[in-house]
């Protein structure tokens, strides 16, 4: 179970980003997060999976809308609910709460496809300053991971968490 310091970084998170975000509901494990996009297109579930890898503390942050009829996340649907930048938010703001719990996790993530990837690239360089205010990040390049550069097209991202000082 999240606890009240873990939830209120992920208040902090979202004052920090100027944006708003959606209520997370922790799944099962710490490994779990799930929230409802709400647009035109009506309610549609979400789920943050934080999945281990086989390198050690090496998890990979996979998202997408939960399939209504077998409850699996599904990263390749487009869901143009007209909230893209909240649910991004969102799934940002669990980074904060696992690594709240997992600190010296590294959190790799990648789209589904280039144009996800590049929404991803132009959210972090967009909240850069905010995001190395707590953690290192890293793109994956020409088959290297190099500190983060603003427009530079990368294939992957990954996250380290600061130490606490």
């Amino acid at each position: 179970m999240l606890g009240k310091d873990a939830l209120n970084l992920v208040f902090i998170f979202a004052l920090h980003m100027h944006y708003d975000q959606y209520e997370i509901t922790p799944g099962d494990t710490a490994m779990v997060y799930e929230f409802v996009s709400q647009g035109p297109k009506g309610d549609v579930k979400k789920t943050v999976i934080y999945s281990q890898t086989g390198i050690t503390n090496l998890f990979n942050l996979g998202f997408g809308d939960q399939n209504e009829n077998t409850g699996e996340m599904d990263d390749c649907v487009v869901t143009n609910n007209g909230d893209s930048i909240k649910v991004l938010a969102t799934v940002a703001s669990t980074v904060y709460l696992f690594t709240n719990l997992f600190p010296n996790a590294l959190i790799g993530a990648a789209g589904s496809t280039p144009a996800r990837t590049r929404l991803y690239r132009i959210m972090i360089s967009n909240n850069l300053e905010t995001i190395r205010r707590d953690f290192e990040v890293y793109g994956f390049l020409d088959g290297d991971w190099q500190t983060f550069s603003v427009d530079t097209n990368y294939s992957a991202f990954l996250l380290s968490r600061k130490s606490k000082s």
